[in-house]
Parts: C-alpha cells; sequence; structure tokens
C-alpha cells in the first residue's frame, strides 16, 4: 500500500498549499506550462559556490521554491552542509569531512574557489539553515552518503523535531528529504512518517514497475537524473501517487525538456531557467 494512503490526511495537509500540488491537480490551459517546483541544486549554484550562505541567500532572492542542501557529519558530530565527502573540491582544505573537525570545517574558505567575491563563505551547519531559511524558501534535504555516518538519520530527526521548530509537522510542509540510500530513507520515514521522503537515482533500474512499487511504499517523492526521464516515467512514477523531480538541470534546453514531461519540480543550477511564464 502507498505510503500516502497509510499517512491519509497528514499529508494530504502538507502538500494542500503547495504550488505542485495545485499544478498536478488540474490540467494547464492550452499554451501554458504546468506550474513546477522551483528547486535550487546546492544553492543558486551556476552563480555563487555550492552549499554556501552566499548560494541559498541569491536562491531565495531568485524566488526559487525550494533550496537543495547535502548534509554531512563532522568527526566530532556536528551536523554540515557540504556536497562531496572530502573538502578537497570546494574549500582550501583536505580531507574527508567524517575525518575533520567541526572546528576545522568551519575554519575553511569555501567561496573563493567560485570567485573572489566569494572569499570567506564557510562551510554552513544543518541547523543554521533551518533556522535562517525555513519560512522564507522550502529546504530539500539530501543526506549524503549516510551509510558513512551511522545513526545520521536520528540526528537530523531530532533538529527537525525541536520544539522551535517543529519541521516535522504537516503544517510546516516544504521541508523534502532525500538520498540515493534507500534503506537510509526507509530509516526517515519511520522516524518523521509525516515529512515526505524522495529517493534519488541516475539508474534505469530503479524505474520499472516493480521498483516503483517498492519505493511507493515509503516515499512521496521519485528524483531521478534527466537523462533517464520520459513521458512514460512520469506516468508511472504519478501512477503509484508519487511526485517526480528531477535533476541536475544546467541548461534552459534540459528545462524545456523537463517541462514538456511534465515533470513536479526541476532540480537545477539555474533558478532563472525554471519559469512557467517564459
Amino acid at each position: 500500500m502507498n505510503k500516502k494512503v497509510l499517512i491519509g490526511t497528514g499529508v494530504a495537509l502538507s502538500l494542500l498549499f503547495s504550488p505542485i500540488s495545485q499544478a498536478f491537480a488540474a490540467e494547464p490551459a492550452t499554451g501554458e506550462r504546468k506550474q513546477v517546483d522551483n528547486i535550487a541544486h546546492r544553492g543558486a549554484t551556476g552563480y555563487a559556490p555550492e552549499n554556501t550562505i552566499a548560494g541559498f541567500d541569491l536562491a531565495v532572492d531568485m524566488k526559487a521554491d525550494y533550496i537543495e542542501i547535502d548534509v554531512q557529519r563532522s568527526k566530532d558530530g556536528e551536523l554540515v552542509v557540504i556536497h562531496d565527502t572530502t573538502v578537497d573540491r570546494t574549500t582550501d582544505g583536505t580531507g574527508k569531512v567524517g575525518d575533520l573537525t567541526f572546528d576545522y570545517l568551519r575554519s575553511l574558505d569555501a567561496g573563493s574557489w567560485k570567485g573572489e567575491q566569494f572569499a570567506g563563505e564557510p562551510i554552513p551547519i544543518f541547523e543554521e539553515i533551518l533556522e535562517r531559511y525555513h519560512g522564507k524558501v522550502g529546504i530539500l534535504i539530501e543526506l549524503k552518503a549516510p551509510e558513512l555516518y551511522p545513526g545520521i538519520e536520528e540526528q537530523v530527526a531530532d533538529a527537525l523535531t525541536l520544539k522551535a521548530r517543529n519541521l516535522d509537522k504537516p503544517q510546516n510542509e516544504k521541508i523534502i528529504i532525500q538520498s540515493f540510500n534507500f534503506e537510509s530513507m526507509k530509516k526517515m520515514d519511520q522516524l518523521l512518517p509525516k515529512v515526505p521522503i524522495g529517493v534519488l537515482t541516475s539508474n534505469r533500474a530503479d524505474t520499472t514497475a516493480e521498483a516503483l512499487q517498492e519505493f511507493s511504499a515509503y516515499a512521496d517523492w521519485f528524483n531521478p537524473s534527466y537523462g533517464i526521464v520520459t513521458e512514460e516515467l512520469v506516468n508511472q512514477v504519478h501512477s503509484h501517487g508519487m511526485q517526480i523531480g528531477s535533476w541536475t538541470v544546467r541548461s534552459q534546453e534540459a528545462a524545456d525538456f523537463l517541462f514538456e514531461m511534465e515533470v513536479d519540480a526541476i532540480i537545477t543550477d539555474y533558478p532563472d531557467y525554471v519559469d512557467p511564464r517564459s
């Protein structure tokens, strides 16, 4: 049975005010594009350093519906926002995220590689992102390589369920948790049954009817790379009660293709490419 059926009204209410759910419920008028959620991939990465406050702030300014963030954990147990499992590519440091202390990670320059104007941008703290952006923009939280960080699911759940935030409650929709690690997402669904869960894949083997049926038992979103998106896949995902968000758009042509496929969300480095009015 589909997860949405199991939790019923809770998820229905959580999605009620989402532009995406409204667009999904009605066919677009002739000559108009279906409205989709515009998800800024690691922030407005085309214009600012990924997974930094500068990039997320710019995404908000560009009217993105969501920012997408990558969450990992320091050696001493702090949740930080960075994509790669090493710091080498996007900072002036070296080493594996999980082998480095929080203080060292925070001392790194995560902005200069993108431009001198971003010098000194630090690696953000997960809770800092929740505090700064909740209520301003949706947050798509990717657990990056959770198999490297045993217990990270509980730690993320704890951060979302603090009394000050209550981000696990249906009225606080616009929080989604996703990962390539399906077992991790099953665990997140158990910990936070009212929070939408997404599964990420670039593998066509995950697009069969049998696979989609399995995902629909715990996931609300099926999020494939755009290279494997077809009209048939979109229809199959919808038939299993899930929504579909595709990544990563880095050209207007890719965005236009996904509009044509009528996906529910487009995950992009360039939020300005995802404009249903264009």
